[in-house]
């Protein structure tokens, strides 16, 4: 299901995904643009079904400590989900992940759909 959704941009994909779902737990996975492969992956700190989930996050383009939270509660029949993301190397960089995340999200709906 990762690599039907975690699709920051346009023309990506992601050929490999793995995870294992529990708290301690590890997720890796590789984004593609192109012939660019880029690594990311992380330890699942919270698990908190169906309320929240909260990961690390490692890429080349966030500083040590950076973390993903996602809030979620029920909202007229579906879903309203929050991302928090912290801890970025640089502007350039934070304003990257918000476009790359607000397309992962578009991808996760329409997966979900």
């Amino acid at each position: 299901m990762l690599m039907r959704f975690m699709c920051p941009g346009p023309g990506m994909t992601t050929p490999s995904a793995t995870a294992d779902a529990k708290v301690g737990g590890r997720f890796d996975l590789v984004m593609k643009n192109g012939n660019d492969e880029m690594p990311h992956g992380g330890v699942y700190k919270e698990i908190d079904r169906p309320n929240r989930l909260v990961f690390s996050w490692e890429s080349p383009f966030n500083a040590e400590g950076s973390t993903v939270t996602l809030d979620l509660r029920a909202k007229d029949g579906g879903t309203h989900l929050t991302l928090n993301h912290i801890r970025f190397v640089d502007e350039q960089s934070r304003d990257n992940h918000q476009g790359g995340w607000t397309a992962i999200l578009a991808k996760l709906d329409e997966a979900l759909s």
